[in-house]
């Protein structure tokens, strides 16, 4: 495999099917990272992956994020500086609280492998975007 280099772009190359805007970055085999923004005041989808877990890094912003795999859920404020986990199977949703978006890096592991990894849930707040 070669070496990547990216640098991020300043339209979204994609809505993630969660409703926030997607920046993707580098990959190799075996993960995938992106740059996901929602807007200010904004909630989005609530969703589960299939296939991939993923974690995140939050840079800018601040927020809910909420989550539930089996009999364990939990929302936690998330800013910059917070980092979670989502593991394979794991319902989640987030949302903006304050003026400015909220923006994180997320690394996939595997790469995203599609449209079809991604299944609406119930989540706890009404979606926005």
């Amino acid at each position: 495999m070669a070496f990547d280099s990216k640098q991020i772009s300043s339209a979204p190359d994609a809505i993630a099917p969660d409703g926030s805007e997607v920046r993707i970055l580098c990959q190799v085999e075996r993960g995938s990272m992106a740059h996901f923004t929602l807007p200010p005041r904004a909630v989005s989808r609530a969703m589960a992956h299939r296939t991939v877990e993923e974690v995140w890094f939050f840079l800018s912003g601040f927020g809910r994020m909420w989550r539930r795999l089996g009999g364990r859920e939990e929302t936690i404020a998330v800013g910059p500086g917070t980092s979670l986990s989502i593991p394979v199977g794991t319902h989640f949703q987030f949302r903006s609280d304050s003026d400015e978006p909220l923006s994180a890096i997320g690394a996939t592991m595997p790469p995203w492998p599609g449209e079809d990894e991604a299944c609406a849930v119930e989540g706890p707040w009404q979606t926005t975007v």
